[in-house]
């Protein structure tokens, strides 16, 4: 009651029931907040009419919603509150044609989130909670909507648990078939939990017997099996999410670890150097530091520790899956760094996905051409305000120089401060060439003019995406950037963050035919 007269701002006055026993021990309370309580006379429920007639209606309901999907009769709380969520959605001659949501809240309802009760639904299952190797969603029926939550209550006959989630695909023409039992699987798998090395069988341990009266000379020694352990071995946990196959167990570790690690990335510098290519890929990336004029040599200062670098190597392939390029990039351990001490702010916004695709459709919708470019180690022109030194890299350490040690005067990746420090010099680029930051989405920004001509750029770490209706404009901004940043110009937008675009004279069109389909 205190729920209606909050949401409504009207008071109860009277409250008309029958005589149910739920009802006759509330009078205290009735009478104590003035509220008249009307009773029918017994047996004659016909005289709260309104009440009953809408029972009969509800129950229909229920009843047609569980013997459409083939649900057990258990499920009837769930079928009456999706029945009157439904019918309070529904148009009523009652209220003159409104729905009652309408006339309750003012506002017309929203019908579109409707499904089917009882279909069969598919929930997303979130990447944390779930291994590699498992299911991206789990099957369900759909019994209803959440009342304190957006989203859609579900059951999982499985586990027997009801979830609430937003992520849901349906299948309003299927229904769980409950003569299956689709808990057991087909046929057995052997995998990591149920999997053993070694020898299944326990050997038992010899029975110990006291020893015989017998004179030192009669005791001879005798041999005695080695005890072996009992203890259960299993896969490690670097496999727990692959399934193994019985046999050579030996075979079984190396073939797994063969297919870890096959057609993949070099994970050493000693590795890299057996290839030409990331030879060369070493080479462009530390010629690309001095020629940025990120470090300079000198003595360590007696009271710091300098930080180590790793090689981290990266094959980088276009949206067909060719092979685009080799790039091997030099990383400062930047675990080692001390808050306070080696770095103070570290937070740097980068572009949502919702804003990417919101520059696209703009674009597309005025029928303006979208412009790639992509800042070559960007992350080395932040500047540094700490005082940060680094080892010599493996590979290129100077000769008769090789106590001494690199001083930072830019940003190099996986220092923790790097990207705060690229994102303060880019925006103070864009600030300084009349761009206008987006007060709620701080990678995005807009460059107007008097004569109406406009140049938006939308900033994702190193990529940028460039779009305006003066194509003159953009090109003079995209020859500045070069100018200032070492740049490499992609033309026309054609793959970013996963998204393919195609740009052609009927219009720009998005795909993600990369990736497989959840469902």
């Amino acid at each position: 009651m205190a729920y209606v007269e909050k949401q409504s701002g009207e008071k109860i006055k009277v409250l008309r029931t029958d005589r149910g026993q739920e009802y006759i021990v509330c009078d205290e309370f009735l009478e104590k907040n003035g509220i008249k309580h009307q009773l029918t006379a017994r047996y004659t429920p016909q005289q709260n009419g309104v009440a009953e007639r809408k029972n009969r209606t509800i129950m229909d309901m229920v009843r047609c919603m569980l013997k459409l999907m083939n649900l057990p009769k258990y499920f009837w709380a769930e079928a009456v509150a999706c029945a009157v969520y439904i019918l309070n959605r529904s148009p009523s001659r009652s209220v003159n044609g409104r729905t009652p949501y309408e006339v309750w809240s003012g506002r017309k309802p929203n019908i579109q989130h409707l499904r089917v009760f009882g279909c069969i639904a598919y929930s997303h299952v979130p990447d944390h909670i779930r291994k590699k190797l498992d299911e991206k969603a789990e099957k369900c029926i759909f019994i209803g909507y959440s009342i304190v939550t957006k989203g859609y209550k579900l059951y999982n006959p499985k586990t027997e648990k009801v979830i609430v989630s937003r992520d849901v695909t349906f299948d309003e023409q299927g229904t769980w078939d409950w003569s299956l039992n689709e808990d057991k699987p087909a046929t057995y798998f052997p995998t990591a939990d149920n999997y053993h090395f070694g020898d299944e069988e326990q050997v038992n341990e010899p029975e110990i017997q006291p020893p015989m009266a017998q004179s030192p000379a009669a005791q001879e020694p005798q041999a005695v099996e080695p005890r072996r352990s009992t203890r259960e071995h299993r896969l490690p946990s670097r496999f727990q999410d692959y399934q193994m196959g019985g046999g050579n167990v030996a075979s079984d570790e190396e073939i797994v670890n063969f297919a870890l690690y096959a057609d993949c990335d070099p994970l050493s510098f000693e590795e890299a150097c057996e290839h030409e290519h990331w030879i060369r890929a070493m080479g462009e990336e530390i010629h690309a530091i001095e020629k940025n004029e990120t470090w300079e040599l000198t003595s360590l200062p007696e009271g710091k520790k300098p930080i180590g670098v790793k090689w981290v190597y990266k094959t980088k392939y276009k949206p067909n899956g060719d092979v685009d390029c080799f790039k091997a990039r030099l990383v400062a351990k930047g675990y080692k760094q001390k808050p306070g001490i080696d770095y103070f702010e570290v937070f740097a916004p980068i572009a949502r996905l919702d804003t990417v695709r919101m520059v696209i459709s703009l674009a597309a919708h005025n029928a303006w051409k979208i412009f790639q470019m992509d800042v070559k180690s960007a992350f080395l022109n932040g500047t540094l305000e700490e005082e940060v030194y680094l080892e010599q890299p493996a590979g290129y350490v100077k000769q008769r120089q090789a106590d001494m040690v690199y001083k930072l005067k830019k940003a190099l990746y996986g220092l923790k401060q790097a990207p705060r420090a690229w994102y303060t010099r880019i925006d103070s680029y864009f600030m300084e060439h009349e761009f206008q930051r987006c007060p709620y989405e701080h990678t995005l920004y807009v460059k107007n003019n008097q004569q109406g001509d406009v140049v938006i750029v939308c900033l994702y770490v190193d990529d940028l995406i460039i779009t305006g209706n003066n194509m003159r404009l953009v090109a003079e901004f995209r020859e500045a950037l070069a100018s200032q940043f070492e740049m490499t110009d992609m033309g026309l937008m054609c793959y970013f963050l996963g998204i393919e675009v195609k740009q052609i004279e009927q219009g720009t069109f998005i795909s993600q035919r990369k990736h497989p389909q959840t469902f």
